[in-house]
């Protein structure tokens, strides 16, 4: 039967129907509550209408022809929905982003949460703020923004009308939120212009609103952001960790912003229309309810009233009093207004105002109600949190004529609210804005009245709340004024029940309690040490519990018998592809070895220009510290004498070899510099890299510096009477030569010379320096007269010109003593200090910048430990696998050593592949896999042979994936490490913390030592006593410092103007503000090139002319510039830090303003453009090249992106070439192949008639001229068909064609092979995680030999790839792009030894984000949750099987007790100990482990899918039950075949389990056609559906009794707090009111539940329910939901709508297809292929696992593995 709400709604769509007599109370409830139930779905625009006594809905006319326009946009966004990256919105560090959110939105998200009850205002609140202080602590920075146009969706919820504007009023005034409420919309100028200025990275936003206004106004939102190029982050299907916030990221694209180009005015047009109807319905709204008066009526009434108040109050008071009584007179007055109006308007009189039924309230019976409002405010106001989340909760419904007139209050709070600034004068308290009525209570209160003479209840009130109400209800009689409202009490007058009829009006929560969990005894070393100090207060089960009993009988399936679960399994490292047999002498095999070699040496050799090393094993005498002064000379030895005289004799016949060199090319090159000065110079540098003779250097600078000065004297000459400006080019080389012999060569300086170099001085009118140099006036020819003067003369002062034109070239402060430790190069103080560590076997954390040299320690390290022995091992680790590779090429390069037979130099193990891991010295691989090895119980006596580890971009501790895997590993290992990175803001937390560490391993070694020795004594064989003698180690730790970068760094920003890219210098200087100079300083590593620091002082005297220092600060008259021929680095640095100081101290001491006034300056003028960027990404390669930047580096952070804007390099500059190929040059083409195709037919013919002719010498010669004239046409095609060099960014002569053809060869069947050559071919090439290694390393290797010169990029570029260039291209925003990514991707840029300056470019990036990129500082380091039920089972496997039980309990208990996020914090420690039990209670339930805490049962297969927890954990479990066995049966019985309806069964289930991804809730909507895929994945069979709900229902149960033990943590005055606010709701409880205690009696099942979440009712019970949301949990115990191994089979989002999950394994599993996948999953292909590999990996492994444990060959769960796992390998293998 159709229901009214229903008819209403079709009335609504169909614009027509007319509502026939009904009554509009009825009506608008139905509607009201069908909207809130069904989110959305309804229009909102529905009103009541008065005609001859019916009503109609109002016809909506004007919309109608943009309701398909408004569907458009709504199909625009649900297309773009699962394209959306489901990815942390902060990444590492947030501090770079700032970002919006939208109030409307957060509202909305929170009154959906399905713990929430209607009515209930500080749960409300409570939520919001838990959000928010969720976002602030992981460095969220953000505005929220309340639109003035929004209000218009409430009107038909008045209810939350008066909640908005209390948040408001709440954020503005309690919080320090910053909070923007003057916007009218999101289309007005004002926004845009705030847009513009702010420049947001992203905007959280709704995809659906309660009704369907609320939706399209989020929709034009949405749209106008992506206009703006603002991204938009949907709020629905959130989901948060200890670090990060995961959410769905909608970019915005170019083709969004040009959708909303081209409909800018229907847009604008339609938002006008829609607000306008609204306005109108808003005003039928109103008059529905209070008649004739209108909105300006409302707001004078509400005004008059609170005026009316500030007379009665004139001391002030709280805002929950004001409004209680100011509310409450004012709605009495309304509704008397109201019934007024009805007694007035005869039958036959047309009225506005709503008909009532003749049985509506009666004035009385609202007082009564009024009453009972008045005395819930008073409880709020006396009652403490702690009291009032014990309120009992009622269930029934207000009667409909309540919530009318409850409707009717809400508006008069809303409207006083609304004009609370007429307060403004008088002594108002806002504190409380977050709890001004709570409507659970008020029904609480109204049934005790209805219900107290049935149950023969009296109870008073108590002296104070008497009072207080007493106080209240006078006060709102005196307001009302018109009319008598009766006395204070009784409390009700009247009879009426305001509440429905119920059979059980309380909810009942004492079913709902939680077992209370009794732990299971486990006796084991390692519990004991970890948990000993705390089981004496937990509660344990005795041995005849029936839990415990039920252990030791563990049913045994029948199916189950010939399954050897016990049988250990082999691990990761067994099963990863090994890359060749390590034991084969097969001769192939070997072949394929020494092929591998070779090419890693090349590879290593492209890397770098070392020469290999000979390793001898030798023994190590102790070294002095070589960092420390050399002592005084020592007499030397007679051999001592005799060695450096051979050493002199060697030098000197050196020294002639170069002299002869130098007079052979000294005149070609002096000829050469005469012609063109640059290219002589260059060859003369060429050739003094190249020479090691002092003497004969000297002799090529002086020539040099002779060139120079001719040259300069003859451009000045040549200069005509107008030129004013001199090339400066010819200066810059003559001071390059004089810092040369000045700084070189100091003592081969004659008198001559330093008077010829005074003489060059004086030319470029630097006479002071000239005089300081040789004071001696020079006189005669030499003197140059003074009207000469101004003509040589560069015209600025020497300092300046050396800053300003010169600064990359400054000289560099370098150590000039040489280490013997060190052949290739001279190492700085804190280098020689990182070879002290080694030297010592101490361990050190090493921050220092990008190419500062800080891996070298690394290769010393690695030496040492190679000369040591044959049994030492150095592990490195690398965060990526292309870092492993590019590593393990350097140590194979640099080193080569004799080892013993079947010992290998270097290793590698990575998840893909492994090459002699465990029979190598240096093992390089990533974390996970150096994890397996240190966990595996087998291992550990090649663990004990590790001497050192060295962890490269350690700061990976603090990143997304993997963290907690690096923490493992630093407290697992015994042995000393190296700890390098770039970027960690907090070095000093991370020192001490692996210092606790350190300590921590002594003691325990000592205690192992000593045992052993004991055991020695004893008469054992200590089988370890060898390796731990052997492992002398310190235990100190060191952190090492170093903040100066070789090369300097200048940013730029591209903009566009008239198609083309013009390019603006960035002052860093210019990203800071007055406030952030104040509040910060500035940064440590905001560093000024010596031009930009004179630039600063330009501009500081430009705009403040009377500054007193301005002349001590003067670069010519500074301190440490004084009379300095050579201007070093370090004097540069001064200079910069004496101006920052100077500008520090204007704003810290009142001349702020012209500080402000300098940075404004300082900033570039370019726009940021909205053009298409993709189409200009060519050009602004190109751009790079002729300005000879080139090779560069473009970052970009999508795959696709990366891919396709190197191909369209690739097609511009074959477009290019198309253009500027001569219009005959295809024909000729063409007529040359036809021409050497006959010739090849010739040649062939000429063959078959040479081998029957018996070779007769005239037919001879006529097969050599056929081959002759084959060569020359093959040679006149290549040259037609050859790339011009303007056609390719490729450098041909870098790679010599063997090579070129050897690295192509490598790739010819890989996946982007064939793409990456032609790309290659003309210098261009992609780097991204998903390519193959060997796709990697071509791009590499060409790029660093100099061949490629174009690299599009990720960030897996950023990570330690050593891969300088001269430029680095921001060309793609994104969250990766952060402060730590930027730093370590810049630093890129300068490639040491070959460029001194390093330029970097902002292409496509906002100016907001580039100054916040440049300001923020990097991440600190913080702890990760460190535990999972896996890892606790994976430890307890090392502790019971390792090989040395003591070595592993002790790795074991370092790895529970040092995690980062517990250190120095004791009451986390607790909770993790706890968390710890509960791991174990829950393994051993499952039957992982026994009694004695040993594995048994399937604990080998759990852990080793330990990636896809909890998957695992389900799958083993569905195992266990057999449900695979009724799913896997064959075609036919006996068959090993199964039908492809099993097999996509088999996947369907384990795509519900692995590589699960979910979609928006909202795209089910989208009206799209799918071509090849479902899409949306189907829900599990039913029998694997209902023993996953046994299993979580089981886990849940454990869980939520696990919390109630652990929530005794919880710091309960913090739970009583609101988290953002503060605002404390404590205070002693109401003792003397017996309704209080009546009202507040239940108190059991509120333990494990925050207190403001109880006020809606809530629960321990709710605990058990499915999908409970983290906040209902006390937020002080440090953990949540995402901690229990449960795995819901489905996932709503905030707004309780379901999130289907993406169907990509199932679909490509079917159809075979990634485009498919592109197509309809909407995924990218990159992405895809990545995830489909690493399922293929997964269903592998399972099919190793479960044929290892089966000794039935022919078991059908195994067999229909394997043939899922070739099927699929094989699907995967075709794309």
């Amino acid at each position: 039967m159709e229901t009214r709400v229903a008819r209403v709604m079709k009335a609504v769509l169909e614009f027509s129907t007319p509502l026939i007599s009904f009554s509009p109370v009825l009506v608008f409830q139905e509607l009201e509550s069908y909207q809130v139930a069904h989110l959305g779905y309804v229009m909102p625009l529905l009103v009541p209408h008065r005609q001859e006594g019916s009503f109609l809905v109002c016809r909506i006319t004007r919309l109608e022809e943009y309701t398909v326009f408004l569907t458009k946009i709504s199909e625009l966004i649900l297309n773009e929905m699962p394209k959306a990256d489901y990815s942390s919105i902060f990444n590492d560090f947030v501090e770079s982003e700032f970002f919006l959110i939208d109030g409307d939105s957060l509202l909305v998200t929170c009154i959906c949460e399905k713990s929430l009850k209607q009515g209930q205002v500080l749960h409300f609140f409570y939520l919001v703020e838990r959000y928010l202080v969720d976002l602030i602590r992981k460095g969220g920075q953000f505005a929220i923004v309340f639109f003035k146009d929004a209000e218009y969706a409430y009107f038909n919820f008045p209810e939350l009308l008066s909640l908005r504007t209390a948040l408001i009023l709440h954020l503005q005034h309690n919080t320090t939120i910053d909070v923007r409420t003057k916007f009218s919309g999101c289309l007005s100028q004002e926004w845009k212009i705030f847009l513009e200025e702010s420049y947001p990275y992203f905007l959280i936003v709704a995809d659906e609103g309660l009704n369907h206004l609320q939706s399209y106004l989020f929709n034009f939102l949405i749209i106008q952001s992506w206009a703006m190029k603002v991204n938009a982050v949907l709020s629905s299907g959130q989901e948060s960790d200890i670090l990060r916030l995961y959410a769905y990221f909608m970019p915005s694209n170019f083709r969004n912003q040009k959708f909303f180009k081209e409909n800018k005015m229907k847009i604008e047009n339609a938002y006008k229309t829609l607000i306008k109807q609204s306005e109108e319905c808003r005003a039928l709204e109103l008059e529905s309810l209070f008649g004739n008066l209108k909105w300006k009526n409302m707001v004078e009434e509400a005004c008059e009233t609170v005026s009316l108040l500030k007379q009665l109050w004139p001391e002030g008071s709280d805002i929950r009093r004001v409004l209680c009584v100011t509310s409450c007179s004012l709605t009495l007055r309304m509704y008397h207004h109201f019934l007024e109006n009805r007694k007035k308007t005869t039958p036959g009189q047309k009225t506005n105002i709503q008909q009532v039924n003749s049985d509506c309230l009666t004035l009385q019976e609202m007082e009564d109600l009024c009453k009972l409002h008045c005395l819930s405010v008073v409880f709020l106001l006396h009652l403490p949190l702690s009291q009032r989340a014990c309120n009992r909760v009622i269930i029934s419904h207000w009667i409909k004529d309540v919530q009318i007139l409850l409707k009717m209050k809400k508006w008069c709070e809303y409207f006083i609210l609304n004009n609370i600034n007429i307060f403004e004068s008088w002594n108002l308290n806002l504190i409380h804005l977050s709890d001004l009525s709570d409507e659970l209570l008020l029904k609480n209160i109204a049934f005790y009245y209805e219900n107290k003479n049935d149950q023969g209840l009296y109870l008073n009130l108590g002296n104070v709340i008497m009072k207080d109400y007493e106080h209240l209800w006078n006060t709102v009689s005196k307001l009302v004024r018109k009319f008598d409202v009766g006395k204070p009490f009784p409390l009700r007058t009247t009879k009426l029940h305001f509440l429905e009829k119920n059979p059980l009006p309380i909810k009942d929560t004492s079913k709902e309690k939680i077992p209370n969990l009794g732990f299971i005894p486990i006796s084991s070393e390692v519990v004991d040490k970890f948990v000993g100090d705390i089981l004496k207060d937990l509660p344990f089960l005795k041995s005849d519990d029936p839990i415990v009993t039920s252990l030791s009988k563990h049913k045994e399936f029948d199916e189950l018998v010939h399954w050897h679960s016990r049988r250990p399994l082999s691990d990761d490292y067994d099963r990863t592809k090994c890359q060749f047999n390590e034991k084969s002498r097969d001769p192939r095999f070997l072949r394929s070895v020494q092929k591998y070699h070779v090419f890693q040496r090349f590879y290593g050799n492209s890397l770098e220009s070392v020469s290999s090393k000979i390793i001898v094993t030798q023994a190590i005498k102790p070294k002095k510290n070589f960092s420390e002064p050399k002592s005084k000379k020592v007499n030397e030895t007679k051999a001592e004498i005799i060695t450096r005289e051979n050493k002199k004799r060697l030098f000197a016949k050196e020294e002639q070899k170069e002299e002869k060199k130098w007079n052979v090319l000294s005149f070609s090159i002096e000829k050469e510099m005469k012609e063109n000065l640059n290219s002589g110079i260059k060859n003369l540098e060429d050739f003094l890299k190249s020479c090691k003779s002092n003497s004969v250097k000297f002799r090529v600078e002086m020539v040099g510096l002779t060139a120079c000065l001719e040259a300069w004297k003859e451009h000045c000459r040549g200069q005509g009477k107008g030129e004013t400006t001199k090339d400066l080019s010819i200066a810059v080389q003559m001071m390059k030569r004089i810092y040369s012999l000045m700084e070189k060569y100091p003592e081969l300086l004659q008198e001559e010379d330093r008077q010829f170099i005074a003489r060059c001085l004086k030319y470029l009118g630097f006479d002071e320096l000239a005089s300081s140099l040789y004071p001696t006036k020079v006189t005669g020819d030499d003197n140059i007269k003074e009207k000469k003067k101004n003509k040589y003369s560069v015209g600025i002062g020497p300092v300046r010109f050396q800053l300003q034109h010169m600064g990359h070239y400054l000289i560099r402060d370098e150590r000039k003593d040489p280490d013997p430790r060190v052949q290739d190069f001279i190492p700085d103080t804190w280098q020689r200090e990182l070879l002290d560590v080694v030297d010592k076997n101490e361990s050190a954390v090493i921050v220092a910048p990008t190419s500062s040299g800080k891996t070298y320690a690394s290769y010393y390290c690695m030496e040492k430990v190679l000369k040591e022995s044959n049994e030492g091992v150095v592990v490195y680790v690398a965060p990526t696998k292309a870092l492993v590779n590019q590593v393990a090429a350097t140590v194979y390069n640099r080193f080569t050593k004799n080892m013993p037979s079947g010992e290998t130099l270097c290793g590698v193990f990575t998840r893909d592949y492994r090459h002699d891991a465990l029979n190598c010295q240096v093992l390089i691989t990533v974390p996970a896999c150096l994890e397996i090895l240190l966990l595996a119980p087998h291992r550990q006596t090649w663990v004990k042979r590790i001497r050192y580890v060295i962890f490269d971009e350690v700061h990976c501790l603090g990143g997304e994936i993997g963290a907690e895997i690096w923490e493992h590993l630093l407290v697992m290992i015994q042995c000393p490490f190296l700890a390098l990175s770039a970027t960690i803001s907090n070095p000093e937390h991370l020192t001490e913390w692996l210092q606790s560490v350190k300590w921590y391993w002594k003691q325990a070694d000592d205690i192992m030592g000593k045992k052993i020795v004991s055991k020695r004594n004893a008469g054992c064989r200590a089988s370890f006593y060898k390796d731990h003698s052997q492992r002398k180690q310190s235990y100190k730790v060191r952190l090492v410092i170093y903040g100066e970068r070789y090369n300097d760094l200048e940013k730029h920003i591209c903009s566009i103007t008239h198609d083309d890219i013009c390019f603006d210098h960035f002052h860093p200087c210019a990203a800071l503000t007055t406030d952030h100079i104040e509040k910060y300083g500035f940064p440590s590593d905001l560093i000024l090139s010596p031009r930009e620091t004179i630039q600063l002082y330009d501009t500081m005297c430009k705009f403040w002319k009377s500054w007193p220092r301005a002349q001590e600060l003067c670069p010519e008259k500074f301190i440490h510039f004084k009379n300095k021929i050579v201007i070093k680095k370090l004097d540069a640095r001064k200079y910069e830090e004496s101006l920052k100081a100077e500008l520090t101290s204007w704003i810290k001491n009142g001349n702020a303003e012209e500080a402000k006034i300098v940075l404004w300056n300082l900033r570039p003028d370019s726009d940021f453009c909205s053009e298409n960027m993709e189409k200009m990404f060519p050009v602004l390669v190109e751009k790079l090249r002729k300005m000879e930047k080139l090779p560069a580096l473009f970052f970009l952070f999508k795959l696709g992106d990366v891919e396709r804007n190197a191909i369209n390099v690739s097609t511009f500059l074959k477009k290019k070439q198309e253009r500027e190929r001569p219009l005959r040059a295809d024909k000729e083409a063409h007529v040359m192949a036809n021409k050497l195709q006959k010739v090849k037919k010739s040649i062939e013919k000429q063959k078959i008639i040479d081998e029957k002719s018996q070779k007769k010498p005239r037919k001879m010669d006529q097969s050599f001229i056929h081959e002759a004239e084959h060569n020359n046409l093959l040679k006149i095609l290549e040259k037609n068909l050859e790339i011009p060099q303007e056609c390719t960014y490729a450098d041909q002569k870098a790679v010599d064609t063997e090579t070129l053809q050897m690295v192509f060869d490598r790739v010819k069947f890989t996946r982007k092979g064939a793409e990456l050559k032609d790309l290659a071919e003309r210098g261009i090439g992609y780097h991204h995680r998903s390519l193959n290694f060997k796709e990697k390393q071509l791009v590499e290797i060409l790029f660093r030999k100099g061949f490629i010169r174009v690299v599009t990029a990720t960030g897996t570029l950023a990570l330690g790839i050593n891969m300088p260039c001269k430029s680095v291209i921001f060309a793609q925003n994104s969250i990766y792009l952060d402060a730590l990514n930027y730093r370590q991707m810049s630093g890129r840029a300068g490639r040491r030894g070959q460029d001194l300056l390093g330029d970097v470019y902002f292409f496509n990036i906002p100016l907001p984000k580039i100054e916040k990129l440049i300001k923020s500082n990097v991440p600190e380091l913080r702890g990760q949750f460190p535990f999972s039920i896996t890892l606790v089972l994976r430890l307890m496997l090392l502790a019971s099987k390792g090989d040395d039980p003591e070595d592993a309990k002790a790795k074991v208990l370092s790895v529970l007790k040092h995690s980062l996020l517990s250190f120095k914090q004791p009451r986390t420690m607790e909770m993790l100990k706890l968390y710890f039990l509960f791991s174990l209670q829950f393994l051993v339930k499952e039957g992982y482990l026994g009694q004695e805490g040993n594995p048994m049962g399937f604990a080998g297969l759990v852990s080793h899918l330990h990636y896809h927890e909890p998957s695992n954990l389900v799958f083993v479990s569905f195992f266990v039950r057999g449900l695979f066995r009724n799913l896997c049966q064959p075609t036919q019985k006996g068959s090993k075949h199964f039908s492809q309806d099993v097999m996509e069964k088999l996947v369907l289930v384990l795509a519900n389990l692995f590589g699960r991804r979910y979609l928006p809730a909202k795209f089910q909507d989208a009206a799209v056609k799918f071509y090849q895929s479902k899409v949306f994945l189907e829900d599990l069979p039913e029998d694997f559906n209902a023993a996953l709900h046994e299993y979580n229902m089981q886990v849940t149960e454990d869980f939520a009794s696990f919390l109630l033990i652990v929530s005794k943590l919880a710091d309960m005055k913090q739970e009583y707090q609101l988290p953002l606010s503060n605002i404390d709701f404590t205070g002693k409880e109401c003792e003397d009111s017996q309704l209080v205690s009546h009202l507040m009696s239940c108190k059991e099942g509120r333990v494990a539940i925050s207190p403001f979440v109880c006020l809606s009712g809530n629960s321990d019970g709710d605990l058990l329910r499915p999908g409970t949301p983290n906040h209902v949990i006390l937020r002080t115990i440090g953990i949540n939901h995402t901690q229990s191994p449960v795995l819901w089979p489905q996932k709503f989002d905030s707004q309780g709508r379901r999130m289907p999950l993406n169907a990509y394994i199932l679909d490509f599993y079917k159809h075979g297809s990634l485009i498919g996948l592109v197509q309809d999953n909407r995924m990218n292909e990159a992405d895809a292929y990545q995830l489909l590999k690493d399922f293929s990996l997964t269903i592998q492994s399972i099919s190793v696992s479960l044929r290892e444990l089966c000794e039935n060959e022919e078991d059908n769960v195994v067999l229909a593995f394997e043939q899922l796992t070739e099927t699929f390998f094989e699907k995967l293998k075709k794309v």
